[in-house]
């Protein structure tokens, strides 16, 4: 055991000298396609969990270490492969829950990718590869943590630690309530880090306040009960892409701000962000204009917006001078923090029927909802984790809205209603999780992993009595994103 004034020292050097071994585990992870989408290979995903099982118990620190499931509600089906691993707390210290998953994105078109997307690649100073970022680096920031704080503090250091890496993020988080309620013994904690988000550029670190939620469906838009030669009939009958067209059209205004009636919008004050960042950092081209109104960070991070991202009809080389009798489309939303998702999707249900142009049949299919998320900013978890990124990164931390989902959260708030909840991440800007070229910034990595071994120390040394079920984990705050 070290002394305690060099503790911190010794923690950090040991976390430092920690990052090429967690670089190279990084990469073995990155080399299995560990996709849990419906239609890739199962067993892939399963040697994925094998992998992060054998880096937890390589840790040495935990009690038990075990591959889990969960079966997924209302079918017959058992959710992906889930790493649990725990550390019983001694001596009255708090328990911290590690959050991250191991399962990724599908690649998409591989052309796209300049290298290999499950070949780790090194170049500019970035890891390329899928999962490389997205959320893979957030288990070796874990792994790499513990490892620092066990080589810095022996074995015998008293902090609880529940590690939870799981298997289908990506695809839904189907079964994540179910195996929350049957291991919520082993998952209770004082305070959870959930290790999939961003930061605020490569080199200032980033605590995320603020999530939206997520509304997912199907529309299928019907006209015509058989396809009909356009020639004989176009004029006189509205063929389903006509409808659907025109119907999708009116989801939006003349400045590409969200026109349905009953979606909510949060106020709250954003940082500064001009639109030159905005531009480098989604690949916006000159010529192309941001849609919406007022700072473009309250368009992204507190009010909704509506995607089409998936549309099923006729392709460019399979087209025929036909009326197409039928259109699906996948409709995906962000609904802004503080409105429930079921609310906003009856929003956007009712907005659409009552707009059904030329008596359109509608369907909607494939419901998924997500609640967002805001953090309860005053608990003594968020000015620990804020202090060790300064400390780890060498920059004060920006607290972040976010213009993603991770719905889960709401589950976790719901079985452990006294546990504070942090989202941190690896991701900077640049990252380009879900797209072609994902990759990781290897100082944002260094950093980030530093950090959360100074968070763990620091835990080690603070009691638990007082901070389990003092305060909710997450509730609306009206501390804003600043």
């Amino acid at each position: 055991m070290v002394a305690e004034s060099s503790r911190e020292s010794a923690v950090r050097e040991a976390a430092a000298g920690g990052i090429p071994s967690a670089l190279a585990d990084l990469g073995t992870l990155v080399r299995i396609p560990s996709i849990a989408f419906p239609g890739f290979d199962r067993a892939e995903v399963a040697r994925s969990a094998e992998a992060v099982k054998a880096l937890a118990e390589g840790v040495g620190v935990f009690d038990s270490v075990e591959i889990a499931d969960a079966a997924i509600p209302g079918t017959d089906e058992r959710g992906m492969p889930a790493v649990l691993a725990t550390r019983a707390a001694r001596g009255g210290r708090p328990t911290i829950l590690l959050y991250a998953h191991h399962d990724v994105q599908p690649v998409g078109d591989e052309a796209l990718w300049e290298s290999p997307p499950f070949e780790p690649t090194v170049r500019g100073g970035r890891l390329y590869g899928r999962g490389a970022a997205d959320d893979k680096a957030g288990v070796m920031v874990h792994i790499g943590a513990l490892r620092a704080l066990r080589e810095a503090l022996g074995e015998e250091f008293d902090l609880g630690v529940a590690l939870f890496v799981e298997g289908e993020e990506e695809a839904g988080s189907r079964s994540f309530a179910a195996f929350l309620d049957e291991h919520a013994d082993a998952l209770r904690a004082d305070v959870i880090v959930v290790a999939d988000s961003g930061n605020w550029d490569a080199a200032t670190p980033g605590l995320t306040v603020s999530l939206r939620g997520n509304v997912r469906f199907t529309l299928r838009v019907r006209t015509l009960d058989h396809a009909s030669h356009s020639g004989m009939f176009g004029g006189a009958v509205p063929d389903a892409m006509m409808a659907a067209v025109t119907l999708l059209a009116t989801l939006w205004d003349a400045d590409g701000a969200v026109a349905v009636s009953g979606l909510a919008q949060r106020d709250a004050a954003t940082p500064d962000y001009p639109e030159a960042t905005l531009r480098d950092e989604a690949g916006l081209p000159d010529g192309v204009r941001p849609v919406g109104r007022d700072s473009i960070l309250s368009r992204i991070w507190n009010k909704p917006s509506v995607t089409v991202t998936g549309i099923d009809a006729p392709s460019v080389r399979n087209a025929s001078n036909t009326l197409v009798p039928e259109v699906s489309v996948v409709v995906s939303a962000r609904v802004a923090p503080g409105q429930a998702a079921r609310e906003a999707y009856e929003a956007i249900e009712r907005y659409l029927r009552d707009r059904a142009p030329f008596g359109a049949e509608l369907e909607f299919l494939d419901v998924d909802l997500g609640d967002g998320f805001l953090v309860d900013t005053s608990g003594w978890a968020v000015e620990a984790a804020r202090a060790a990124f300064a400390d780890g990164y060498g920059a004060a931390p920006v607290d972040l809205g976010v213009g993603g989902s991770i719905p889960f959260i709401a589950d976790l708030v719901r079985v452990f209603p006294g546990a504070q909840i942090l989202v941190t991440g690896v991701e900077d800007p640049h990252a380009r999780a879900h797209s072609p070229n994902e990759s990781l910034h290897l100082e944002t990595f260094r950093n980030a992993l530093v950090s959360e071994a100074l968070l763990l120390a620091r835990l080690d040394e603070r009691t638990a009595e007082g901070s389990a079920g003092s305060r909710p984990g997450g509730v609306q705050s009206e501390h804003p994103a600043v």
